[in-house]
């Protein structure tokens, strides 16, 4: 599977930056870390957070969908 969903499980919050790491070949907690370590510059970060989380699709309802 190589798009781009919020996978069910190694969620912390919303599967947000599970999901860009199972994207892009990372670990989920690479990800999370470059998260945590770029809202440490100004931007915005939580804005972009919050957006993938309403646009990207839970694995079940992607999974669902393909069927």
């Amino acid at each position: 599977m190589n798009g781009l969903v919020r996978p069910r499980g190694n969620r912390m919050i919303a599967g947000v930056c599970a999901g860009l790491g199972r994207r892009f070949g990372m670990s989920a907690g690479t990800v999370r870390l470059l998260f945590v370590l770029s809202c440490l510059l100004p931007g915005p970060q939580f804005v972009v957070y919050l957006v993938l989380w309403v646009m990207m699709p839970n694995e079940d309802r992607h999974l669902a969908g393909s069927r």
